[in-house]
């Protein structure tokens, strides 16, 4: 890898970590359904933008409905959890969950898709499951209801994520592939479609918001031009460039950005138990996505 590669990946972990921060701000102000609606008709907007200034044609070759139900399940869902999420649970520790993402896709693989766990990976899954337990015993959020509520909805996100990549080699790359920039903008379209009714019931049922408070809409235009639009460019421009394995390893430079602005700019602290607990997580995905040593065969003179 180039120096440019590291330099991407720690700018990409670096929006994605700065993402909970952001929809931390902004759920608890205008709702967790607001939220995730506003994410994605921004994300969409910049994607648009982003087409339109490039001139690429919008010919997605018949996989239109593809990504758009790609899209409900890889943006549409895990946004909703994890504005859900941000009500209670401080950024860093969604950070932390959301790294969980890499042993969702081991088991849904290995559930759903006939993929192979070798010794090492459950080894990893069954690490990650302890480091979450430690996560959610201790640390500054008081064992809850609503903090449970917060944990699950972060996991729930993550077995989304982790089931979109099987779905995504399925419906786009074995059929041929598509231009990543459209992948992402049918995506980000499908999920816009699939949480407008719930914007709308949420506008027209739900206590009205204050909606004119300038720092939530300055989040939330940075969540979703940022954090989606942008972000979703320069991951797939990595899967092109350096391959989908080793971008993966954004999933570990994710957590420390997540914690790091969480403590800058909300004064969010960590015990010495959510450290613990968040190492193990991290430890745990290693153990999942680092590839197995190749073992040399000897050749035997006969």
């Amino acid at each position: 890898m180039r120096a440019s590669d590291y330099a991407r990946l720690l700018f990409l972990a670096a929006i994605w970590g700065a993402s909970f921060l952001f929809m931390r701000i902004a759920a608890p102000a205008f709702g967790s359904i607001n939220t995730a609606f506003l994410r994605v008709l921004f994300g969409l907007t910049g994607l648009a933008i982003i087409l339109l200034l490039m001139r690429a044609p919008l010919i997605f070759q018949g996989k239109l409905k593809s990504a758009m139900v790609l899209g409900i399940i890889n943006s549409g869902i895990p946004f909703l959890m994890y504005a859900i999420a941000a009500l209670w649970l401080p950024a860093g520790y969604s950070a932390i969950l959301n790294a969980t993402t890499p042993l969702m896709g081991a088991l849904i693989g290995f559930s759903c898709f006939n993929e192979q766990l070798s010794g090492r990976k459950w080894l990893g899954v069954m690490l990650g499951f302890l480091g979450i337990t430690l996560i959610t015993t201790t640390g500054d959020v008081a064992v809850s209801e609503t903090m449970i509520i917060g944990v699950i909805a972060c996991l729930i996100a993550t077995a989304c994520y982790g089931c979109a990549g099987f779905l995504t080699r399925r419906w786009i790359t074995e059929r041929g592939g598509l231009d990543a920039r459209l992948v992402a903008f049918g995506s980000q379209l499908g999920a816009c479609l699939f949480l407008l009714p719930f914007f709308g019931y949420s506008v027209t049922a739900s206590p009205v918001a204050d909606w004119a408070m300038p720092e939530v809409w300055a989040s939330l235009l940075a969540v979703g031009f940022i954090c989606t639009a942008l972000a979703y460019l320069i991951y797939f421009r990595l899967i092109a460039d350096i391959g989908p394995l080793r971008s993966l390893t954004v999933t570990f430079l994710i957590p420390p950005f997540g914690i790091l602005w969480g403590y800058l700019i909300l004064g969010e602290t960590l015990t010495e138990g959510f450290v613990v607990g968040g190492t193990i997580v991290c430890l745990s995905v290693w153990l999942v996505v680092s590839p197995a040593r190749a073992v040399p065969r000897q050749v035997l003179d006969k």
